[in-house]
Protein backbone atom coordinates (compact mmCIF):
# COMPACT_ATOMS: atom_id res chain seq x y z
CA UNK A 1 0.00 0.00 0.00
CA UNK A 2 1.17 3.37 -0.77
CA UNK A 3 0.78 6.30 1.34
CA UNK A 4 1.34 9.83 1.51
CA UNK A 5 3.00 11.22 4.83
CA UNK A 6 1.95 15.01 5.58
CA UNK A 7 3.90 16.26 8.20
CA UNK A 8 2.37 19.23 10.48
CA UNK A 9 4.21 22.17 10.78
CA UNK A 10 4.96 21.51 14.22
CA UNK A 11 6.24 18.06 14.06
CA UNK A 12 8.53 19.35 11.39
CA UNK A 13 9.97 21.76 13.17
CA UNK A 14 10.05 20.71 16.65
CA UNK A 15 9.31 17.05 16.84
CA UNK A 16 10.51 14.97 13.89
CA UNK A 17 11.14 11.84 15.65
CA UNK A 18 7.62 11.43 15.72
CA UNK A 19 7.26 11.72 11.61
CA UNK A 20 10.48 9.34 11.43
CA UNK A 21 8.95 6.48 13.85
CA UNK A 22 5.23 6.94 12.12
CA UNK A 23 7.23 5.64 9.40
CA UNK A 24 9.16 3.34 10.95
CA UNK A 25 5.75 1.64 12.03
CA UNK A 26 4.00 2.34 8.67
CA UNK A 27 7.52 0.40 6.83
CA UNK A 28 6.91 -2.48 9.46
CA UNK A 29 3.38 -3.26 8.11
CA UNK A 30 4.50 -2.98 4.87
CA UNK A 31 3.48 0.39 3.33
CA UNK A 32 5.60 2.38 0.80
CA UNK A 33 6.05 5.50 2.39
CA UNK A 34 6.45 8.87 0.48
CA UNK A 35 6.97 12.26 1.25
CA UNK A 36 6.41 15.46 -0.73
CA UNK A 37 8.61 17.83 -0.13
CA UNK A 38 7.37 20.84 -0.82
CA UNK A 39 4.08 20.29 1.33
CA UNK A 40 3.56 22.98 3.95
CA UNK A 41 1.15 24.07 6.61
CA UNK A 42 -2.47 22.98 6.27
CA UNK A 43 -3.95 26.77 6.79
CA UNK A 44 -5.32 25.88 10.26
CA UNK A 45 -3.38 28.72 11.99
CA UNK A 46 -4.90 31.50 9.49
CA UNK A 47 -8.16 30.33 9.66
CA UNK A 48 -8.54 29.92 13.27
CA UNK A 49 -7.13 33.79 13.57
CA UNK A 50 -10.15 35.11 11.15
CA UNK A 51 -7.60 34.78 7.79
CA UNK A 52 -9.93 33.01 5.66
CA UNK A 53 -8.32 34.33 2.45
CA UNK A 54 -4.82 33.63 3.56
CA UNK A 55 -5.77 29.74 4.61
CA UNK A 56 -7.84 29.52 1.74
CA UNK A 57 -4.03 30.27 -0.18
CA UNK A 58 -2.01 27.98 2.04
CA UNK A 59 -4.90 25.49 1.58
CA UNK A 60 -4.91 25.83 -2.37
CA UNK A 61 -1.11 24.82 -2.02
CA UNK A 62 -2.24 22.17 0.26
CA UNK A 63 -4.92 20.08 -2.31
CA UNK A 64 -2.07 20.53 -4.73
CA UNK A 65 1.01 19.34 -2.97
CA UNK A 66 -1.73 16.16 -1.68
CA UNK A 67 -3.61 15.76 -5.32
CA UNK A 68 -3.24 11.69 -5.04
CA UNK A 69 -5.39 8.73 -5.01
CA UNK A 70 -3.06 7.12 -2.25
CA UNK A 71 -3.95 7.48 1.47
CA UNK A 72 -2.41 10.28 3.03
CA UNK A 73 -1.56 9.85 6.86
CA UNK A 74 -0.77 12.37 9.48
CA UNK A 75 0.24 12.57 13.09
CA UNK A 76 -2.20 14.73 14.38
CA UNK A 77 -5.76 14.83 14.66
CA UNK A 78 -5.88 18.19 14.64
CA UNK A 79 -4.73 18.87 11.55
CA UNK A 80 -6.52 16.03 10.44
CA UNK A 81 -9.73 17.38 11.56
CA UNK A 82 -9.35 20.58 10.28
CA UNK A 83 -8.93 19.41 6.38
CA UNK A 84 -11.63 17.04 6.43
CA UNK A 85 -14.31 19.08 8.37
CA UNK A 86 -13.66 22.99 6.98
CA UNK A 87 -11.94 22.64 3.60
CA UNK A 88 -15.39 22.50 2.47
CA UNK A 89 -16.37 25.74 4.07
CA UNK A 90 -13.04 27.43 2.15
CA UNK A 91 -13.83 25.82 -1.10
CA UNK A 92 -17.47 26.30 -1.15
CA UNK A 93 -18.53 26.48 -5.30
CA UNK A 94 -15.04 26.57 -6.22
CA UNK A 95 -12.94 24.70 -8.97
CA UNK A 96 -11.37 22.97 -6.14
CA UNK A 97 -14.43 21.27 -4.48
CA UNK A 98 -14.05 17.95 -6.14
CA UNK A 99 -10.58 17.80 -5.33
CA UNK A 100 -11.19 18.80 -1.61
CA UNK A 101 -13.67 16.03 -1.55
CA UNK A 102 -11.13 13.25 -2.71
CA UNK A 103 -8.82 14.92 -0.51
CA UNK A 104 -10.94 14.75 2.88
CA UNK A 105 -11.44 10.52 1.59
CA UNK A 106 -7.75 10.24 1.28
CA UNK A 107 -6.30 12.11 4.53
CA UNK A 108 -6.15 9.87 8.21
CA UNK A 109 -5.02 10.48 11.56
CA UNK A 110 -2.19 7.75 12.57
CA UNK A 111 -3.77 5.78 14.67
CA UNK A 112 -7.20 5.91 12.92
CA UNK A 113 -5.05 4.61 9.70
CA UNK A 114 -4.05 1.73 11.53
CA UNK A 115 -6.94 0.69 13.37
CA UNK A 116 -9.66 1.75 10.63
CA UNK A 117 -7.74 0.96 7.25
CA UNK A 118 -4.83 -1.62 8.49
CA UNK A 119 -7.04 -3.48 10.82
CA UNK A 120 -3.96 -3.62 13.04
CA UNK A 121 -4.03 -3.25 16.82
CA UNK A 122 -0.65 -5.28 18.04
CA UNK A 123 2.53 -3.49 16.90
CA UNK A 124 4.91 -5.65 18.65
CA UNK A 125 5.80 -2.27 20.91
CA UNK A 126 7.34 -2.73 24.48
CA UNK A 127 7.10 -0.05 27.21
CA UNK A 128 6.92 -0.58 30.63
CA UNK A 129 5.24 1.44 32.88
CA UNK A 130 1.99 2.78 33.66
CA UNK A 131 0.01 5.35 31.12
CA UNK A 132 -2.48 7.50 30.94
CA UNK A 133 -4.32 8.76 27.00
CA UNK A 134 -5.35 12.41 26.83
CA UNK A 135 -8.35 12.35 23.97
CA UNK A 136 -7.15 15.62 21.89
CA UNK A 137 -9.92 17.88 21.16
CA UNK A 138 -9.14 17.59 17.20
CA UNK A 139 -8.81 13.74 17.27
CA UNK A 140 -11.81 12.78 19.48
CA UNK A 141 -14.10 15.85 18.29
CA UNK A 142 -13.27 16.38 15.22
CA UNK A 143 -12.39 12.83 13.96
CA UNK A 144 -14.02 10.68 16.05
CA UNK A 145 -11.31 9.14 17.42
CA UNK A 146 -11.89 7.31 20.32
CA UNK A 147 -11.19 3.63 21.22
CA UNK A 148 -8.32 3.21 18.04
CA UNK A 149 -5.29 4.59 20.24
CA UNK A 150 -6.40 2.71 23.28
CA UNK A 151 -6.89 -0.70 21.47
CA UNK A 152 -3.35 0.07 20.25
CA UNK A 153 -1.80 0.69 23.67
CA UNK A 154 -3.77 -1.98 25.30
CA UNK A 155 -1.08 -3.91 23.29
CA UNK A 156 1.59 -2.60 24.02
CA UNK A 157 3.87 -5.23 26.24
CA UNK A 158 4.77 -3.88 29.52
CA UNK A 159 2.66 -0.71 29.51
CA UNK A 160 -0.21 -0.64 31.65
CA UNK A 161 -3.61 1.69 30.46
CA UNK A 162 -5.44 3.82 33.03
CA UNK A 163 -8.30 6.34 32.80
CA UNK A 164 -7.61 9.86 34.16
CA UNK A 165 -10.63 11.78 35.35
CA UNK A 166 -11.92 13.91 32.82
CA UNK A 167 -9.94 12.82 29.84
CA UNK A 168 -12.05 13.83 27.43
CA UNK A 169 -11.45 17.88 28.37
CA UNK A 170 -9.74 19.85 26.46
CA UNK A 171 -6.24 20.51 27.92
CA UNK A 172 -6.08 24.62 27.33
CA UNK A 173 -3.46 24.48 24.35
CA UNK A 174 -6.19 25.57 21.13
CA UNK A 175 -3.45 26.72 19.13
CA UNK A 176 -3.94 30.92 19.40
CA UNK A 177 -6.20 30.38 22.48
CA UNK A 178 -2.92 29.57 24.52
CA UNK A 179 -1.65 32.95 23.22
CA UNK A 180 -4.82 35.22 23.71
CA UNK A 181 -6.22 33.73 26.73
CA UNK A 182 -3.09 32.35 28.47
CA UNK A 183 -4.11 32.03 32.36
CA UNK A 184 -6.84 30.40 31.45
CA UNK A 185 -4.79 28.15 29.08
CA UNK A 186 -2.18 27.29 31.80
CA UNK A 187 -5.24 26.60 34.53
CA UNK A 188 -6.42 24.20 32.14
CA UNK A 189 -3.09 22.22 30.87
CA UNK A 190 -2.24 22.61 34.92
CA UNK A 191 -5.77 20.44 35.40
CA UNK A 192 -4.72 18.32 33.08
CA UNK A 193 -1.47 17.57 34.37
CA UNK A 194 -2.72 17.06 37.91
CA UNK A 195 -5.16 14.47 36.82
CA UNK A 196 -2.24 12.47 34.81
CA UNK A 197 -0.53 12.27 37.57
CA UNK A 198 -3.04 11.43 40.01
CA UNK A 199 -3.78 8.39 38.27
CA UNK A 200 -0.48 7.15 39.15
CA UNK A 201 0.86 7.02 35.23
CA UNK A 202 4.35 7.44 34.53
CA UNK A 203 3.74 8.68 31.16
CA UNK A 204 0.81 11.12 29.36
CA UNK A 205 0.33 10.28 25.59
CA UNK A 206 -1.92 11.48 22.84
CA UNK A 207 -2.48 11.90 19.54
CA UNK A 208 -1.32 15.18 19.38
CA UNK A 209 1.95 16.63 19.87
CA UNK A 210 0.29 20.47 19.73
CA UNK A 211 -1.17 19.01 22.91
CA UNK A 212 1.36 17.09 24.80
CA UNK A 213 3.44 20.17 24.15
CA UNK A 214 1.68 22.75 26.22
CA UNK A 215 1.55 19.85 28.87
CA UNK A 216 5.01 18.91 28.68
CA UNK A 217 5.84 23.05 28.99
CA UNK A 218 3.87 22.93 32.61
CA UNK A 219 5.33 19.20 33.60
CA UNK A 220 8.82 20.77 33.25
CA UNK A 221 8.45 24.11 35.17
CA UNK A 222 7.19 21.80 37.75
CA UNK A 223 9.65 19.74 37.73
CA UNK A 224 6.67 16.34 37.74
CA UNK A 225 7.34 13.07 37.20
CA UNK A 226 5.93 12.36 34.34
CA UNK A 227 6.65 11.86 30.29
CA UNK A 228 4.62 13.06 27.64
CA UNK A 229 4.80 10.81 24.24
CA UNK A 230 3.39 11.05 21.29
CA UNK A 231 1.73 7.23 20.36
CA UNK A 232 3.54 6.56 17.25
CA UNK A 233 6.81 7.06 19.89
CA UNK A 234 5.20 5.00 21.96
CA UNK A 235 4.56 2.16 18.90
CA UNK A 236 7.56 2.58 17.54
CA UNK A 237 9.33 1.37 21.19
CA UNK A 238 10.70 -1.94 21.70
CA UNK A 239 11.75 -3.46 18.48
Amino acid sequence: MNVQLFIPCFVDQLFPETGFNMVKVLEKLGCTVNYNPNQTCCGQPAFNAGYWDEARSVANKFIKDFHTVDYIVAPSGSCTGFVRNYYGKLFDNSAAHNDVKMLRRQLYEFTEFLTDVLHVTDLGATLNGVATYHDACGALRECGIKEGPRSLLSKVKGLELKEMNDCEVCCGFGGTFSVKFEPISIGMGEQKVNNAVASGADYLISTDLSCLMHLDGYIRKHELNIKTMHIADVLASGW
